[in-house]
C-alpha cells in the first residue's frame, strides 16, 4: 500500500497505480478495481484506466489488467483489443469473446488466479 501523502497529487496517484501494475506477476490477472485498491485508491478503477491510457512504456504489463470478470475493456476488433489478446495468449491465457477464459468460467478458479499479493 502507498503512503497517503503521495496520493494527493495526480503524479503521486499515477505512480502508485503504475507501481501496483508493475508488481503484477506473469500468469496473474487483476481488475482495474483491484489495482486501484492495491495502489491505495479504493473505488478509483476509472483512474487506473485513464492512467493506463497515458502509458508509453511497453514494459508495464498493462495487458494483465482487465475489467471485471476478466473482460477486455477495449472495443472489440480495435488494435488495442487485439494487442491485449495477443499478449495474454502469449502468456498462456485463452481469450474468447473478449474475456479471459478460466476453467469453464468458474468464479472460484478466477478468484484463485487473480493476483493477491502476500501481506
Amino acid at each position: 500500500m502507498v503512503a497517503t501523502a503521495t496520493l494527493t497529487t495526480v503524479a503521486g496517484r499515477e505512480t502508485a497505480i503504475l507501481r501496483a501494475i508493475r508488481a503484477l506477476p506473469r500468469g496473474k490477472l487483476a481488475s482495474y478495481g483491484e489495482i486501484a485498491r492495491r495502489a491505495g485508491l479504493p473505488g478509483r478503477a476509472r483512474l487506473v484506466g485513464s492512467t493506463l491510457r497515458k502509458v508509453a512504456d511497453q514494459r508495464v504489463p498493462w495487458h494483465r489488467v482487465t475489467a471485471a470478470q476478466g473482460r477486455i475493456a477495449f472495443a472489440a476488433g480495435s488494435a488495442p483489443f487485439h494487442e491485449q489478446v495477443r499478449r495474454l495468449q502469449r502468456e498462456g491465457w485463452d481469450v474468447k469473446n473478449g474475456r479471459v477464459v478460466v476453467s469453464r468460467g468458474s468464479v472460484d478458479e478466477m478468484d484463485r488466479l487473480l493476483w493477491v499479493p502476500k501481506g
